[in-house]
């Protein structure tokens, strides 16, 4: 199955459209997970078409990076890899990384090399989301990789704008990973134009809003031992904005009909702005990655469908959902 593919800002990488994301498939926050399960998936994935997969070095304390490893074993080339670094060892008093100097984060990186059993990556990404005092670090780390071949071009993951056009400041930045969905538009405020302006492709993470998009929530749904998601029912703040989202889902039901899900107008609504390259829903079944794909032959979303989107939230709205 032959998927479109959009190029990742200045690094030239063809990505497709819809990758898959890897955090819940190495058994971290989001309940259990099954080793076999999250393989087939990626191996679902690949034979659909799919060739962009994202993870990190936190996601299951490295072992998403690891399946990943074993999934790529025998077939490397046809994997675009994506992969980040920095909260290991974080310093919650200090706000800094435990990366304080360039040949640290460069070992740091070699590990990544190591769980994913391979000698390079295409995208490595500085994973903290705010500027602290190793900013710097991380970028003449991920330049000296990229002049090394160990890594083909280098981003940042986050929703801050000062700290992403900081981290840009010599226009080496060719990707940002960011927090973009029909319930969270914030991005369209600056920062998708600012990316387009500077060749920094847009890899979004959230687009179905941590399942909530899905419209398989209900006040009353419960989430399993060890997922996060427990809070939005046991915290009363929390309970208070998952019940508010669970209205705006009520009021975006129009855009699920016969021959499209509400999911899919979520993932296909990411995929219509322009600064967009690709969307890396969580997979760990293949039947989610199944369900992912849909969307890119379901019913389209049409002028209707927006002005509806555009009601619930507005160019620019919403607000960021963690861990946005």
């Amino acid at each position: 199955m032959a998927l479109k593919t959009r190029t990742l800002g200045k690094s030239g990488i063809a990505l497709t459209e819809l990758g898959l994301g890897l955090w819940a498939a190495g058994g971290s926050e989001w309940g259990p997970t099954d080793d076999r399960a999250a393989l087939s998936a990626i191996d679902l994935g690949l034979e659909l078409g799919v060739n962009f997969f994202d993870t990190a070095d936190v996601y299951g304390d490295g072992h998403s990076e690891e399946l990943l490893g074993r999934a790529m074993q025998g077939r490397r080339e046809r994997f675009i890899v994506a992969t980040k670094i920095g909260w290991r060892g974080f310093d919650g008093a200090q706000r800094r990384t435990a990366y304080t100097d360039v040949d640290t984060l460069v070992a740091g990186v070699e590990s990544n090399l190591q769980r994913l059993n391979t000698d390079y990556v295409d995208l490595i990404q500085s994973h903290i989301s705010f500027r602290d005092p190793t900013m710097e670090i991380f970028i003449e780390g991920f330049q000296r990789l990229k002049r090394a071949g160990k890594v083909r071009a280098y981003g940042v993951s986050t929703s801050d704008f000062e700290y992403l056009k900081a981290f840009n400041h010599d226009g080496g930045c060719a990707s940002l990973q960011i927090d973009y969905s029909i319930l969270n538009r914030t991005a369209e405020a600056e920062i998708l134009g600012y990316c387009q302006a500077q060749g920094i492709g847009v890899i979004v993470r959230g687009a179905l809003a941590m399942g909530i998009l899905s419209g398989k929530f209900k006040e009353d749904s419960s989430f399993p031992a060890g997922d996060f998601r427990q809070k939005w029912l046991s915290d009363p703040e929390q309970n208070a904005i998952f019940k508010q989202d669970l209205k705006k889902v009520g009021e975006l039901a129009c855009l699920g009909r016969s021959g499209r899900t509400l999911a899919e107008a979520a993932l296909q609504f990411t995929l219509l702005h322009p600064a967009v390259t690709s969307v890396i829903p969580g997979v760990k079944t293949p039947d989610q990655v199944r369900a992912n794909l849909a969307a890119l032959t379901a019913i389209p979303l049409d002028a209707n469908d927006r002005s509806a989107i555009d009601r619930v939230t507005p160019a620019g709205g919403g607000r960021k959902i963690w861990p946005a």
